[in-house]
């Protein structure tokens, strides 16, 4: 009888787009099958490596081409992207995929008093964090770009696609939903297509679609503060995200300073929370509480995440 295969493809790096991230969910032991055969590939994309593994070889070209149409609509660093157009021009129409998206991150807005912000643009402009030329702003230039932040400053006109903002020098990063809902697109293309069984990892957001051979796919937390692995995660038919401060930051005078902000107070989110896993049914979902628990804190987070159905969080201190 012969041994197990798994194919590993390396296929074209393409140019980033997102900002690069560090994986902080990984995949454990993808390719210790034995007797069974597993295709998996690999590309750069929204910013991030982005893993398609599946026994189906069709698996990876069919979720590629799906993440790649999102990231060309919703990239801000694209500028021809709905998203920098609309962060240009202050008004679009927009197609459905912009409008949804957009739609979705102001209820996250509205459940989370708005700890969960996607216009957060001027935020991560100031701080260095899109040029990453980092820097720590005085307090006036906070104050002045915490007028342009909040989701009550985009009004929607759904009869018409139109999506407006009301004050000027609104910008909008998708940072923190994008990826979730490119990979529940790349999915609902995939069950289209006729594939049961596959694991997209796109820079520790992760949806298992079925199952590995009758077991669930296994991915492991990473350790946020040192190699390896923290916790192992059985999951099918599951989305997970996680969210952490070691994944871009910078330090000032002994300062650590992250990626992710409170949008209350224009300063990147410190002490107390370090890693948010967030296990949901749906890419979107993960993607958006892992980031609004890292923002919220271990209690009030907990509390938001028992709203949501289906959904399980592990949260880590310092």
């Amino acid at each position: 009888m012969q041994s197990g295969k798994c194919k590993v493809r390396n296929l074209k790096v393409k140019v980033l787009s997102f900002g690069f991230t560090l994986c902080a969910l990984s995949f454990a032991f993808l390719c210790g099958c034995q007797n069974r055969q597993l295709y998996k590939d690999t590309r750069v994309m929204m910013g991030t490596f982005i893993e398609v593994t599946s026994p189906e070889e069709k698996a990876g070209s069919i979720a590629f081409a799906e993440i790649k149409r999102v990231e060309e609509i919703l990239s801000k660093y694209n500028p021809q992207s709905e998203i920098s157009l609309l962060n240009k021009t202050g008004k679009l129409k927009v197609g459905p995929d912009t409008m949804y998206i957009l739609q979705k991150s102001k209820e996250f807005w509205l459940a989370t008093n708005g700890a969960f912000d996607v216009t957060v643009g001027p935020l991560m402009d100031l701080w260095g964090f899109t040029t990453k030329n980092y820097r720590v702003p005085a307090e006036e230039e906070i104050e002045k770009a915490l007028l342009r932040i909040g989701m009550d400053k985009i009004s929607f006109n759904e009869k018409n696609n139109v999506v407006k903002f009301n004050v000027r020098g609104v910008s909008l990063d998708l940072g923190a939903i994008a990826k979730g809902y490119a990979v529940d697109c790349a999915v609902r293309k995939l069950k289209e297509a006729g594939v049961t069984s596959c694991l997209i990892n796109a820079g520790g957001q992760i949806y298992a679609l079925g199952n590995k051979f009758g077991k669930p796919w296994k991915v492991g937390i990473r350790e946020p503060r040192k190699p390896g692995i923290k916790q192992y995660l059985e999951l099918e038919d599951q989305a997970a995200s996680t969210s952490g401060d070691y994944e871009q930051y910078f330090f000032n005078n002994g300062s650590r300073y992250a990626h992710i902000f409170d949008p209350k107070t224009g300063y990147p989110v410190q002490g107390g929370v370090i890693s948010v896993t967030i296990i949901a049914p749906d890419g979107l979902t993960a993607d958006a509480l892992s980031t609004s628990v890292f923002v919220l804190g271990k209690e009030k987070g907990a509390n938001l995440t028992k709203r949501f159905p289906g959904v399980k969080a592990y949260i880590l201190q310092e």
